[in-house]
């Protein structure tokens, strides 16, 4: 199934364009190892057919298991240790002192993949701020893949993914097995995230709204300059002039958004707005965080 330059450049656009994803001139390889399943399951014999049926008006769901296919979803629990640490131990405390009158908060994660960062977070404020459980939490979780949403749901995980950076007393706590091989996640922690179906490219069902706390970690890397800016600019609306951005350990916003400012003693992949960048709203009146919605859990 080997990739002509006319279907790899087709495929490099395609992908940009629905996904914001890059891919190099050296990744045809990427494409035929992704997207060689995809054509098997449509019937085709080749990705040429796939690229065939692409072109000629291609129904919304293979445009979609084509996209999916080519989304990373490398994850791990608490990864990269301190920007957990840094949230319970600074940030969350100090938010819960700032809203304290109104009693919420408001936490999003982009790119949450099959739940294992969202479910870190939320482990950090039971075990480390159990007051929070009394106020108004608003925790939205989102991905480009559907298939991995649908597994964050769940909240089952196999051994191996059980193993790769949960501590032992943490997966004791909050887990139960579910057979030989895979554990489930507690209700509790279940029932804290709302997972939706959000691409970062396109616009976002929240858009008016405020988050405390914007996670976008490990993803803005596989963007080009223009499209990491623009995605910045919105977070920049979603966060109120004390809020927080993170992003991941190989990621910055220098050169792309100097609305931000690193929070130079810590560790975490931390920023806040600048204090030119939180001039967008009159004083005192930043728009409070929407109720959070019922969460159904499966």
């Amino acid at each position: 199934m080997a990739l002509n330059s006319l279907d790899f450049d087709f495929l490099r656009r395609l992908v940009r364009d629905r996904s914001g994803i890059v891919l190099g001139e050296d990744k045809a390889y990427l494409l035929e190892s992704r997207l060689a399943p995809v054509a098997r399951e449509q019937g085709l014999a080749s990705i040429d057919q796939l690229c065939q049926r692409l072109r000629s008006n291609a129904p919304a769901n293979l445009l979609r298991d084509v996209i999916e296919a080519m989304t990373t979803n490398e994850t791990l629990w608490f990864r990269d240790v301190h920007p957990f640490e840094v949230l319970g131990r600074r940030i969350l405390p100090e938010l819960m002192r700032a809203r304290a009158a109104q009693k919420q908060l408001s936490i999003w994660c982009a790119a949450s993949s099959t739940g294992q960062e969202p479910y870190s977070v939320a482990m950090t404020i039971r075990e480390q701020l159990p007051q929070l459980s009394s106020w108004n939490l608003r925790f939205v979780a989102t991905d480009l893949s559907t298939e991995v949403l649908d597994r964050a749901r769940a909240g089952i995980y196999s051994q191996l993914e059980i193993n790769r950076g949960l501590p032992p007393d943490k997966a004791q706590r909050w887990f139960r097995r579910v057979d030989a091989n895979s554990w489930q996640i507690s209700d509790e922690l279940r029932k804290m995230v709302d997972y939706r179906q959000v691409n970062l490219l396109e616009s976002w069902p929240f858009a008016s709204e405020r988050f405390d706390i914007v996670m976008m970690r490990n993803v803005l890397i596989y963007f080009d300059l223009e499209t990491k800016r623009t995605i910045m600019g919105k977070v920049k609306r979603l966060l109120p002039p004390d809020g927080w951005f993170f992003l991941g350990g190989a990621e910055t916003t220098m050169n792309i958004d100097d609305g931000f400012e690193r929070v130079a003693d810590e560790r975490g992949g931390c920023y806040r707005l600048r204090s030119s960048a939180t001039n967008r709203y009159p004083s005192g009146s930043y728009p409070a965080a929407v109720p959070a919605a019922p969460i159904r859990v499966t």
